[in-house]
C-alpha cells in the first residue's frame, strides 16, 4: 500500500528536478539511471522505451528506489523505495511529451524516433528517507 510524501519534501513531486532511478539487474546489481518523472498524487510515473535496460528490469524485478536531489539545495533530498505496479504503453506518448514541457519547454519530445515504443512505469511509493 502507498504511503504518503512526508510534506516536507513533498514539494520536490513538483519541482523541476531529476531523479536517480535504481532497478535490479538480471544478476542482483544496481542499475541508476537519471529520469524524468512526474506524480500524480500517489504514484511516480518515468517514461523510458521497450527493450531499453531499464525498461527489462522494471518487468522483471518491479523493485525501485528513487533519489530526488532538491535543485535550489545540493543538501535537501528524498529518497523513495517502490514498487512498480502497472507498465503500460497506453498513454505513453502524450506522457513523454508532457514530461518535454516540464523538462525543456517544448511542447513535443524533440527525441521520437520512428519505431521506438514508449512505456510508462507507475511507481507506487513504500517507504521514505528525507535530508535537510
Amino acid at each position: 500500500m502507498a504511503v504518503e510524501v512526508p510534506a516536507s519534501h513533498r514539494d520536490l513531486l513538483s519541482k523541476k528536478a531529476f531523479a536517480h532511478l535504481a532497478t535490479v539487474t538480471a544478476d542482483g546489481r544496481p542499475q541508476v539511471t537519471p529520469v524524468w518523472f512526474d506524480f500524480d498524487g500517489t504514484f511516480i510515473r518515468v517514461n523510458s522505451a521497450r527493450g531499453r535496460a531499464k525498461d527489462k528490469h522494471m518487468r522483471r524485478d518491479g523493485r525501485v528506489a528513487l533519489s530526488i536531489l532538491d535543485p535550489d539545495n545540493a543538501y535537501r533530498y528524498l529518497e523513495i523505495g517502490g514498487a512498480v505496479v502497472d507498465i503500460t504503453e497506453t498513454g505513453a506518448d502524450a506522457h513523454i511529451d508532457a514530461l518535454a514541457k516540464t523538462y525543456m519547454g517544448v511542447d513535443t519530445y524533440p527525441f521520437h524516433q520512428a519505431g521506438v515504443q514508449r512505456v510508462i512505469y507507475k511507481i507506487e511509493p513504500l517507504r521514505f528517507s528525507t535530508m535537510g
